[in-house]
């Protein structure tokens, strides 16, 4: 399975989002491309250990089966699947200083080092899921871009 930790997938995943534009149009979901740029770099920072939000209720029954299942195999994440209401991203953004930060972030999955990470809805994962799941989220907004 792919993991942002591998080098080779944070250059792909960076060329990737080199290839959008501004005017980049959604195959699915509300946000604009620089939305989801924020979005991205949002839960990013997240995983980096840079921000923390709260945790979810129902996520704390059912986060730890949902993983799982999250990631038994290669399967890209489905469309409009629901997020973190912190990271609902409604206000307008800009496509330039977001896809900086963003590029900015990957780049430092090549230093992880936020081993005690809890999910606001998975929990405590591993560093394994945490690659997996950084790449499938990331790969997930990419597609939704054509990107």
């Amino acid at each position: 399975m792919k993991t942002i930790f591998d080098e080779t997938v944070r250059l792909d995943i960076i060329e990737r989002i080199n290839s959008l534009r501004a005017d980049s149009k959604a195959c699915w979901g509300k946000m604009d491309v620089a939305q989801m740029m924020k979005h991205c770099a949002m839960s990013d920072e997240a995983f980096l250990g840079k921000k923390t939000y709260k945790r979810i209720f129902i996520g704390r029954l059912l986060g730890g089966a949902i993983i799982k299942s999250i990631l038994k195999d290669s399967q890209p994440l489905r469309q409009n699947q629901p997020t973190v209401p912190e990271l609902r991203i409604t206000e307008d953004a800009n496509f330039i200083t977001e896809k900086s930060w963003w590029i900015s972030l990957v780049h430092e999955y090549g230093n992880f080092s936020n081993d005690n990470f809890i999910h606001p809805f998975f929990g405590k994962m591993t560093k394994k899921q945490v690659g997996e799941l950084v790449y499938k989220h990331l790969d997930h907004h990419l597609r939704q871009f054509n990107a």
